[in-house]
């Protein structure tokens, strides 16, 4: 278990594992709190009403027309013959845990044989946290699905994790409020773009972990259990830490106006 960035892993597993262990990201003394995003989940499966609507041919090649006029960029839409048309959306990562990509060390391996010695690939892993504010335009269809891009964004970073661990999440801004919605893996995120047009404050989109809230504790062993109780009490004491940073700022800031 590191002291800095609460990473726990079987004894055994530990060479196989890099992370940068300077400290979790957002926890310096300089941020306190002030700076974060206010965002509020709305906690609603379903689409809003201009979301549902339909669009025949006639209505998708106007609104594509409206679209390429709006933006400011050669990021634009295009119609096929077939009906279908393809087009950029740009995906925000923020994640809060690290992800893991593939590495590979050759090591030498004795064979039995006429052989003699041969190198013998051992398939690695390496685990990083991904910058803030990473973000990635991918040219799509407009039936691409949401899990495609997931699917696409992984493979662009050459992330290993499983792709069940992240959605896709539409973020909009209404009222000086910030509103997010998971989107379902069948909806087709080109479309809603279309849609919404180009305003990133209408319409963005946000890959972040995947928080079902729905675990099946019985499968884990009981030292699995017990390291997760370990690391739910370390994040609970590193979050009281900055509630009590921020409130004895907010105080002293009280003291200093009286």
């Amino acid at each position: 278990l590191s002291p800095d960035c609460s990473f726990t892993c079987h004894y055994r597993c530990r060479a196989l594992v890099r992370l940068d262990c300077s400290g979790p990201p957002g926890t310096s003394d300089e941020d306190d709190g002030t700076q974060q995003e206010l965002e509020k989940d709305t906690n609603v499966d379903e689409p809003s009403e201009w979301e549902k609507a339909e669009l025949d041919q006639a209505q998708v090649e106007q609104r594509i027309k409206e679209y390429n006029s709006q933006i400011n960029s050669n990021l634009f839409m295009s119609l096929n013959k077939d009906g279908s048309y393809t087009g950029f959306i740009k995906v925000q990562l923020k994640l809060v845990r690290p992800v893991s990509v593939p590495a590979t060390k050759r090591v030498p391996s004795l064979q039995a044989g006429r052989t003699g010695l041969r190198a013998q690939g051992v398939k690695r892993r390496t685990s990083f946290y991904l910058p803030k504010g990473t973000v990635k335009h991918l040219h799509i269809l407009s039936h691409t699905r949401a899990s495609e891009v997931i699917d696409a964004l992984l493979r662009k970073f050459t992330v290993i994790d499983n792709p069940r661990k992240f959605a896709l999440f539409e973020r909009s801004e209404k009222d000086e409020q910030v509103y997010l919605r998971k989107l379902a893996d069948e909806e087709q995120p080109l479309r809603l773009r279309l849609l919404a047009g180009p305003s990133e404050k209408v319409l963005s989109f946000v890959l972040k972990e995947n928080e079902t809230g729905e675990v099946n504790w019985d499968a884990f062993t009981l030292p699995e259990l017990h390291n997760f109780l370990r690391i739910l009490q370390r994040e609970e004491e590193e979050h009281l830490r900055q509630l009590r940073h921020r409130y004895a700022r907010c105080r002293q800031k009280m003291q200093e106006a009286l």
